[in-house]
């Protein structure tokens, strides 16, 4: 009798370890799946910040000290030095948008990093847009010509600000920044004038 209650025991502890096993498996799969899922969204993220790209005559130290002159086809209204590692600066349209710069990345002829301190929108809900961002200028040389690849970290369709942030970054840097460097002229927010009529009109921003 004894012999019997003691195989039962042990029957019963075997099927237990394995159910134990069992449930400890699933879980480690579980987080198996959840660790590459989140790997996956988190590329895909990456993936959807915004970037633009050009190609110009110019040698990459002219491209460097263009980007590097924010006041030639950003906006006449920045304050601090924009050309030197470790500096920050500010920018602003009115109290549309003000934002403070630093330059953590300076490398001559090669790439320029900007870390977004502090951001504000008057027109956004969401006032953490652009904090923490970074922004990027990569310069290399390609077929004989210059690119510079412009990546704004962070900026992806699910900001509020998307729709005019890019448009207006597609200008300053398409537009501005690209004249700045084959012409010697850019076209930036004049520091009295504020942004260009069409951007004003087109998102309906306050005019002075």
């Amino acid at each position: 009798m004894v012999t019997v209650i003691n195989a039962t025991i042990y029957r019963l502890s075997i099927a237990l370890l394995l159910i134990v096993f069992a449930s400890c498996q699933s879980t480690v799969n579980q987080a198996k799946h959840d660790k590459s899922l989140t790997s996956k969204i988190e590329k895909k993220m990456n993936n959807s910040d915004f970037t633009t790209t050009f190609l110009v005559d110019q040698s990459p130290n002219e491209v460097f000290n263009a980007i590097n002159n924010v006041r030639g086809w950003w906006s006449e209204s920045v304050e601090g030095n924009t050309d030197k590692p470790g500096e920050e600066f500010l920018y602003y349209y009115k109290d549309v948008h003000i934002s403070k710069m630093k330059i953590v990345e300076f490398i001559p002829g090669k790439k320029v990093v900007w870390l977004v301190l502090e951001n504000h929108f008057n027109f956004t809900q969401d006032k953490t847009e652009w904090k923490g961002n970074k922004i990027t200028f990569d310069i290399s040389e390609k077929e004989g010509k210059t690119e510079l690849f412009f990546t704004h970290a962070g900026l992806v369709p699910e900001y509020e600000c998307y729709d005019v942030c890019r448009d207006a970054w597609t200008s300053y840097i398409q537009g501005s920044l690209k004249s700045l460097i084959t012409t010697g002229e850019g076209k930036p927010n004049a520091k009295e004038g504020g942004l260009n009529a069409e951007l004003i009109e087109k998102w309906n921003l306050p005019k002075k």
